[in-house]
């Protein structure tokens, strides 16, 4: 009897301490938020190349993967058997393949973009002055019966007016805007050197990630079944192929869905003869990526740039975006992306709400596929203890709770 209560005593007495550590624990967290948030960032920095490269090595694998089935097929029927070397040539052949397919399409980009949107803001810069002047006396027409709202307007507008008339008065105010354009091109300069760094040596990684990955996925497999049971192992691993079917089959349907509708709007606006034509259809496809939030995030800025230059090609403008918009919605998305993550509306707005404030706009793109990833684990976890508990899964079943 003594030996059983001095037992419990010793469950109890550990069930404290782990309590008792976990609020201290806990406690230096959150009064140390700062310095850790700080030394995370830096360590995400640290590791961006590596990001890049993975990010880039999941982006090119269905390439990679593609380019190495069709070489070692045609190898095959060439030699008529199959080596080592023909292994190792594919692999070779799918690399070159992959990195050329990417400097394509980056290459492209940076050729038809730049020239293009240097030219838009450099126009949109020359005429914005004259576009307020018109936007202000439109304005004011309106308001002529609201004086409250007029003067606030006038306040505003005197403002702008002065920021883009405004004159140095003396040397030490010149001084001063040539400093603060210094520390700019010293900011934008660093930032872009390190970019093209973290991005050249990403390609490197990405080199060695799609080399190495099916050697790397059997480590991996080793490692779980070396340190868990093989159900527990088996379990993690179909948990990961879902994983890697919810990202692969959302990310790479959207960013396709997203170039199909910048092209799309890009046509239809030169048929439009809008203004800043490839400026709007870029913005246009970048913030379509963004599920749900994406087309008007997109919309509203670029109807306010082509208001400043006619109010009427912007409500035109607004139309076709509209129109745009339900056909990517009602034929276009569904099928490239089809019902790939399973999630109702109400999830895909949760999750885009959640993850878009954690983590930004890349918590945005991905926050649909990891939401759903989230919700099948709890589905599925669910699931095994009901099933324990010789209860029915079906969500009928907990309708009558005096059944149950």
């Amino acid at each position: 009897m003594k030996r059983e209560n001095w037992t419990e005593q010793i469950k109890w007495g550990i069930t404290a301490f782990l309590v008792l550590a976990a609020t201290s624990l806990l406690f230096i967290i959150v009064s140390h938020l700062e310095t850790i948030n700080k030394n995370f960032n830096l360590f995400i920095q640290i590791l961006m190349p590596i990001i890049y490269g993975a990010v880039l090595a999941y982006l090119m694998s269905p390439v990679y993967n593609f380019v190495v089935k069709i070489s070692e097929v045609l190898l095959v029927k060439l030699f008529r058997k199959k080596s080592k070397k023909q292994s190792t040539a594919s692999s070779f052949l799918a690399t070159v393949c992959s990195l050329l397919f990417l400097t394509l399409i980056g290459g492209s980009l940076v050729s038809l973009l730049i020239p293009e949107l240097t030219k838009s803001i450099y126009n949109l810069y020359m005429t914005l002055p004259d576009a307020i002047n018109r936007s202000y006396e439109r304005i004011q027409t309106l308001l002529t019966n609201y004086p409250e709202a007029r003067g606030y307007v006038e306040d505003l507008y005197t403002e702008i007016s002065a920021f883009f008339s405004s004159k140095p008065e003396s040397a030490q105010t010149i001084l001063g805007h040539l400093q603060n354009i210094a520390a700019f091109f010293r900011d934008g300069i660093w930032n872009t050197f390190t970019v093209v760094k973290n991005i050249l040596i990403g390609l490197i990684v990405m080199v060695y990630l799609l080399n190495l990955k099916k050697t790397l996925k059997l480590q991996f497999r080793k490692l779980l079944f070396a340190i868990f049971s093989k159900e527990k192992a088996k379990g993690i691993i179909e948990e990961l192929q879902y994983v890697h079917k919810m990202f692969g089959g959302f990310i790479l349907g959207k960013i396709i869905d997203s170039v199909i509708i910048g092209i799309l709007t890009f046509f239809v606006l030169s048929i439009m003869k809008m203004p800043y034509t490839l400026l709007v259809s870029v913005i246009i496809g970048v913030t379509n990526v963004v599920p749900f939030f994406g087309p008007f995030v997109g919309a509203i800025p670029c109807i306010i740039l082509i208001m400043l230059s006619s109010p009427l090609q912007a409500l035109y403008f607004a139309i076709a975006i509209l129109a745009i918009q339900q056909l990517d919605g009602n034929v276009i998305g569904p099928k490239i992306l089809g019902d790939s993550t399973g999630l109702s509306s109400f999830w895909v707005l949760f999750s885009i709400i959640l993850f878009g404030g954690l983590f930004g706009f890349v918590g945005m793109i991905i926050a649909v596929p990891l939401w759903a990833v989230i919700l099948n684990s709890i589905r599925r976890y669910a699931n095994k203890r009901l099933e324990k508990k010789q209860i029915p899964n079906q969500a009928e079943y907990f309708e009558d709770l005096g059944k149950i």
